[in-house]
């Protein structure tokens, strides 16, 4: 079994064949995905999507290139939405400095309203970093201070000290199929150094497709691809990898049921 824990179901890209896509990714063993929320005023379409397959789960929460539109979503508002059976986590959120899509004082505020959330309600925070990584560590120590609370940094692709604070603070680390482009040996130095207790794997589908279906449209049943070159990063089978980053991501994710033959 493997888990994809972050791919994003409700964007057009998957609208003609969302329930091919959703079998495939079964047929491949990948039996529980988490529809990652970019914008909480949409939350209702990744419910909906969530609400329609026995495997697929959401989180809720505003991307910080949509910061600035949706700062009057309140941490309490977050707890609230996250009380949906079918929501196991909070985000995304975090610094997207790579793009000037939103201010970044807008994207902090966002963040720390996420944190807030995260920490009532001990759900993980989804966190988006890009760009940004001392700022970025600053925010994750003052914090981690105020209380502590489950968060994962999604789809790695910053640089080692952030990996290395993440961790420290008790945060996962999730690997993308950047990990696979052939350009990406630093990524997969890092993640040489992440504890095996703290590695997850993800798609970020539909963006992202690792190698070999790199520049293609990504999708839930591609995770295997990342897991494989991952396996082979640290030097384990893909059976053991599986069963790391699974177990992992139950740990974390402490609302998902996990499949009895799991």
């Amino acid at each position: 079994m493997l888990v994809d824990s972050h791919c994003h179901l409700d964007f057009a890209d998957f609208a003609e064949e969302r329930d091919a896509i959703v079998q495939r990714a079964l047929d491949q063993g990948i039996k529980r995905l988490v529809t990652i929320s970019t914008r909480v005023r949409r939350f209702a379409s990744i419910l909906e999507i969530a609400e329609a397959y026995d495997s697929v789960y959401a989180s809720v929460g505003t991307h910080p290139n949509n910061a600035h539109e949706e700062l009057d979503v309140t941490a309490d508002e977050l707890v609230r939405l996250a009380e949906h059976p079918k929501v196991v986590a909070i985000g995304e959120a975090g610094l997207d400095y790579h793009y000037d899509y939103a201010p970044p004082a807008a994207q902090a505020e966002g963040l720390r309203n996420h944190v807030a959330a995260a920490r009532l309600t001990q759900l993980p925070l989804v966190i988006h970093a890009r760009s940004a990584d001392e700022d970025m560590i600053s925010i994750l120590r003052e914090e981690m201070g105020k209380g502590a609370f489950p968060f994962i940094l999604h789809c790695f692709s910053s640089g080692p000290e952030l990996a290395r604070v993440g961790v420290e603070l008790g945060g996962y680390i999730s690997f993308s199929g950047i990990l696979t482009f052939k350009n990406s040996a630093e990524i997969r130095d890092i993640a040489r150094t992440v504890p095996r207790e703290r590695l997850l794997v993800e798609t970020d589908a539909p963006y992202l497709a690792p190698a070999p279906h790199r520049g293609k449209r990504n999708e839930p049943s591609f995770v295997r691809h990342t897991a494989a070159v991952l396996a082979e990063t640290i030097g384990v089978s893909d059976e053991e990898i599986a069963r790391i980053t699974t177990d992992n991501f139950f740990r974390l994710f402490t609302k998902m049921p996990r499949p009895a033959d799991a």
